[in-house]
């Protein structure tokens, strides 16, 4: 219990302290980590399975919002191989070229190649915990980004099995008949509801059939627990199973971050290692950018992508771990390549704050195209005739839509940024685009804003919500003539709403939707009896 204590102590210390100077907790939790090891504490074996498990729901938790068609877009595959293939030649002539002056000790062809390699993927722990903090798993840019480390991932595993000389089993073939049965055999396992027995099982299928199974046959458990995701995605509880594993998946994930502390105490040769490959990750994120941006994305989307995935990959510890396992890899140069690691994951997180804004602005710095040569979900946006805006049409969206149009009778337009959200909303009969709502492009790709006369924020993330307000300040619609509202997941955030001039802001209830959109239709109307002179 003592050993417990003081673990609980420093983590939460230093994990509070960086977020009171407005950097990222994980950043606190890395530091928790060299600062136990450096100060003798015993290293708790439990803390590799807590690390483990939480990477695997993780990575389950992606399965259960992942559209496997998002993997077939250019912007996807051919950004994952080409990026690959020019950081693996860069970095290949980076490392033998340094190796040749003195740095990073014996370095060999082979090992130039392989570090290289690893080098060039980027943290699916890192990348997917920015986005989920922001809630931006479904935007484009997330669905690039994901869709980019899962092709990664895939790479990893063949590399993994030609490092090891050990070929999947003959069983793996199995998995064609085995995935599929289990498709069919828990396609109502949604009946279990919401509670303790529905997360549970959430939980025995990452771990047994999708990490355990997935180990047995020689692949990787990650990539197991993965697709184990994607089997209950098509279910109607797979998002309430996501939202309800959340909680322990973080607090899982802190083991993951604090035990990279106990990969070993870097050296003053380490610390040069670990800075001159550093100077790679410039290069990395240029490269993804200029990828993107020759594929048409827009500026921005290319900027928050690249970015998002600057950093490097947990994977090239366990590949030095196992080069030094098997000889070919020397102790220098598994703790450079911890302390490498370790420093992009806390450069990554300072380049990627919850708020977008910045990384909006430097986007509006850079060159525009014209509409026709950009990505078809990046395009300008047609309003129609509406007159009324649905800013994130989730549960709480689509009952504030269907208020106004039922009741009201007004012109709506919804606004969502989950591409498969939009396609089954435009399907069942409901007026939805894609979009971005804080994005201070989105507002610019609007075609006749002038005639917005209400908009309703019903984003889940606070944050979000913030954002859209002041880029609609920014944008070119005349909010005197408009009525912005907006729904608060807590009561603290009422306040801050408020202070940016929203007249209509509501906590988020039962009937939440039905009370934003019955408020806003009144002060509405009550704005236009004041303009008018009437009241």
């Amino acid at each position: 219990m003592e050993l417990l204590l003081i673990y609980l102590a420093v983590v939460f210390g230093c994990g509070l302290v960086a977020w009171a100077v407005r950097l990222p907790p994980l950043i606190g939790f890395l530091v928790a980590g060299f600062a136990l090891n450096a100060g003798g504490i015993e290293h708790v074996e439990a803390l590799d399975l807590f690390a483990d498990i939480g990477v695997t729901l993780m990575l389950f938790a992606i399965g259960l919002r992942l559209d496997l068609r998002a993997l077939t877009d250019k912007a996807v595959w051919l950004t994952a191989t080409a990026h690959v293939l020019v950081m693996t030649l860069l970095g290949m002539g980076f490392i033998t070229a340094l190796g040749a002056l003195g740095a990073f000790g014996p370095t060999s062809f082979s090992i130039a190649v392989n570090v290289a390699l690893v080098l060039s993927f980027s943290s699916t722990i890192v990348v997917v915990k920015i986005l989920q903090d922001r809630g931006d798993e479904q935007a484009l840019y997330g669905n690039i980004c994901i869709g980019v480390l899962i092709m990664q991932d895939i790479i990893a595993v063949v590399f993994m099995s030609i490092l090891r000389g050990e070929p999947p089993s003959l069983a793996a073939v199995l998995l064609v008949l085995i995935v599929p049965l289990l498709a069919l055999t828990t396609r109502r396992w949604y009946k279990l509801g919401h509670g303790e027995l529905g997360a549970l099982f959430g939980i025995v299928m990452a771990l047994l059939p999708g990490y355990a199974l997935f180990e047995w046959v020689g692949l990787s458990g990650s990539l197991g627990a993965l697709i184990m995701g994607v089997v209950l995605s098509r279910s109607p509880g797979a998002e309430q199973l996501s939202h309800s594993l959340f909680t322990l998946k973080e607090l899982l994930l802190v083991g993951f971050f604090v035990n990279i502390g106990f990969l070993g105490l870097p050296t003053w040769h380490n610390i040069v290692d670990a800075g001159l490959l550093l100077l790679l990750l410039p290069i990395q994120g240029l490269a993804y950018w200029a990828i993107l941006w020759m594929l048409g994305l827009r500026n921005r989307t290319s900027v928050l992508a690249s970015l998002l995935l600057a950093n490097y990959s947990e994977f090239a510890l366990i590949i030095a771990a196992v080069g030094v396992q098997d000889g070919w890899l020397n102790q220098r140069w598994l703790l450079s390549l911890v302390l490498a690691v370790s420093l992009s994951f806390v450069i990554s997180a300072i380049l990627n704050p919850q708020n977008v804004s910045r990384a909006t602005h430097l986007a509006k710095r850079l060159p525009a195209r014209p509409p026709h040569k950009i990505h078809p979900e990046d395009r300008p946006i047609e309003l129609g005739d509406a007159h009324a805006l649905v800013l994130g049409v989730g549960r709480l969206g689509l009952s504030c839509y269907k208020e106004l149009v039922d009741v009201y009778g007004a012109n709506v337009l919804g606004v969502e940024h989950d591409p498969a959200r939009v396609r089954h909303l435009q399907e069942s009969g409901y007026n939805v685009v894609e979009g971005d709502a804080t994005d201070i492009d989105f507002w610019e790709r609007v075609k006749d804003s002038h005639q917005i006369d209400m908009i309703m924020l019903a984003m889940p993330a606070q944050h979000a919500n913030v954002d859209a307000v002041k880029e609609i300040y920014a944008s070119r619609i005349n909010t005197e003539e408009c009525t912005i509202s907006s729904v608060a997941m807590y009561r603290e955030d009422v306040e801050d709403l408020q202070e940016l001039g929203l007249s209509v802001v509501v906590h988020l209830q039962d009937g939440a939707g039905e009370s934003l959109a019955e408020r806003t239709f009144t002060e509405n109307q009550l704005r236009h009896l004041r303009n008018e002179g009437e009241l």
